[in-house]
């Protein structure tokens, strides 16, 4: 080979290693990033098509995505954290208690004005500590406590429904009418919740946190306490709700109201879909404005959310495809999709369509979307507040004593406080 050819050769090699080096740059603009995801209905099938619909846009991004059951976010993710593994973002429910694991990507969103605009009243629930700032994900979607009545009950009795800033009060009397005509054995149920119950106490005037920022037991929540606990002395609620379990375990009032056996329960808006599919045609159900008290007509806000977690090593890009995610077409159309109340303010304002929800859910959607507007001030902050089950498990065992006689409304209250402060403690240590 003479001088010339072995130059063109030398030439066209490094045109050629030039080459595959620009085009792996190319490829590599985006790292690749995992999901973990738990879906309730189809939402992570709805995130998928997301996920396609990004990568399309932008070239070189892969984004996979690892459908797991509730119970793994719930029992290993803590634990991969723990040991300094797990995905790049995870879909979390137990929000407040996993934020010493998430990372700020406020550095990586287009317009953090946007964020805080629309995903304000949310964004401390992912923060760890006062006075931070941060952005760490975003609500997927939010749940909002509520109640459902059984509409049909109320036609039978010709009893009118109480209308939207109607008190728990008024609610009770008329659900008491109803029950009596009907033969029904109570009037209401609430699921043995302390986070159900957080919402009548918040509305009855509980402050939930005093002046320095620390859970309390107030005037307010003894209300609320006597109040609950005085109703189901008197017959109003349906006592094998709380009083058929000890301790502080959970149920749910949905079963009894779904065998009509009671007019009016207190549940959330993650139940619509069930009850869509389990009520069926039996009866008409519909889902009302959360009651008031002397202070709010609030209920409890909950939900899961996107989060960006430590164990990331490609925060760009992590913070890129959140951003996507939580742009408003993309949020409109994972909560019409997915039957879901959007946690996006403008979304929540301007209201969904929700093409596939049967006539009942679409109407509950819509309640429960509007009602998010009323929601008080203590209870986002209790809902963020990474202890918050310091307060919410000692209600449900300290109130279901007083319900069933062991003691007294003043003695549950106080034991209340003392379990909350001891909790507080040990989950600072």
């Amino acid at each position: 080979m003479n001088f010339q050819l072995r130059s063109l050769a030398r030439h066209a090699m490094r045109a050629g290693l030039l080459g595959a080096a620009v085009a792996t740059l190319g490829t590599s603009a985006f790292a690749d990033i995992r999901v973990m995801c738990y879906q309730d209905g189809n939402e992570c099938d709805v995130t998928a098509d997301l996920i396609k619909r990004y990568e399309a846009q932008n070239a070189g991004a892969k984004v996979i995505l690892d459908v797991v059951p509730y119970k793994t976010v719930v029992e290993q993710l803590p634990v991969q954290l723990a040991a300094g593994q797990g995905p790049d973002i995870a879909r979390v429910a137990e929000i407040g208690g996993l934020s010493k694991n998430y990372i700020d990507i406020s550095a990586y969103v287009k317009d953090r004005k946007y964020w805080e605009d629309n995903f304000g009243s949310t964004l401390p629930w992912m923060r760890n500590k006062a006075g931070d700032k941060g952005i760490y994900g975003f609500l997927s979607q939010m749940t909002m406590t509520g109640p459902f009545v059984n509409k049909t009950l109320f036609e039978q009795a010709k009893v009118p429904m109480p209308g939207p800033k109607a008190t728990w009060e008024e609610w009770a009397d008329a659900a008491r009418k109803v029950a009596k005509a009907t033969q029904t054995p109570a009037a209401m149920a609430w699921d043995r919740s302390g986070h159900r119950f957080a919402g009548p106490a918040v509305s009855y005037g509980a402050k939930i946190f005093d002046a320095k920022g620390n859970l309390t037991v107030d005037a307010g929540y003894k209300t609320a306490v006597g109040k609950f606990v005085g109703w189901h002395k008197d017959g109003t609620m349906l006592k094998d709700v709380w009083g058929g379990s000890g301790g502080s375990s959970y149920a749910d009032a949905v079963g009894e109201f779904k065998n009509g056996r009671v007019v009016m329960i207190l549940s959330g808006s993650w139940q619509i879909n069930r009850m869509q599919k389990e009520i069926g045609n039996a009866f008409d159900w519909v889902a009302v404005p959360n009651p008031c008290g002397p202070a709010a007509c609030s209920g409890m806000p909950g939900g899961a959310a996107w989060v960006a977690l430590k164990t990331t090593k490609s925060p760009k890009e992590v913070g890129r495809f959140l951003d996507f995610m939580a742009q408003e077409a993309n949020v409109a159309e994972f909560a019409s999709r997915t039957n879901t109340i959007p946690a996006h303010a403008g979304v929540a304002k301007r209201g969904l369509a929700y093409t596939s929800a049967g006539p009942a859910a679409k109407a509950a959607l819509t309640v429960f979307t509007n009602g998010t507007g009323t929601i008080a001030a203590p209870a986002y902050a209790l809902q963020g507040y990474k202890y918050n089950r310091a307060l919410m498990l000692p209600t449900v065992t300290r109130v279901t004593q007083a319900i069933v006689g062991e003691i007294s409304v003043d003695e549950a209250v106080t034991k209340i406080g003392t379990d909350m402060a001891e909790a507080v403690k040990q989950a600072e240590k």
